[in-house]
């Protein structure tokens, strides 16, 4: 799926899609781009992907290491802390309640129009 959507809808939801790739096990930055590319969100830049990294990261919802590459440079992995897990359920759980929501009054509204 390669439409252009609102950015304003990834920047709600784009930390919980980034936990929901975690839950598969670490992975470092450009593994979790290409993941949530995969996943149907587009194309995630880095200068997306990684301020938000480094926001969930404050916030203790991953772990991070550094690992060398080999003939590279070195990767930094993120995994899912139990606060991540936490916040990934929670959180989760509201972006669906509130996506539903808006699905029904959406619904209603196209319907209508399109009469």
């Amino acid at each position: 799926m390669n439409q252009r959507r609102d950015p304003q809808w990834l920047r709600g939801v784009l930390p919980l899609c980034i936990l929901s790739v975690l839950t598969e096990g670490e992975q470092y930055g450009y593994d979790l781009s290409r993941k949530l590319e995969d996943a149907g969100l587009g194309s995630i830049k880095g200068g997306t992907l990684y301020p938000v990294l480094g926001r969930i990261e404050s916030d203790g919802l991953v772990a991070v290491r550094w690992e060398s590459g080999a003939g590279g440079p070195s990767r930094k992995y993120y995994r899912l802390t139990d606060d991540g897990r936490s916040f990934l359920a929670n959180g989760g759980n509201e972006w669906l309640e509130f996506n539903d929501t808006a699905a029904r009054l959406l619904r209603a509204a196209v319907a209508e129009v399109g009469r």
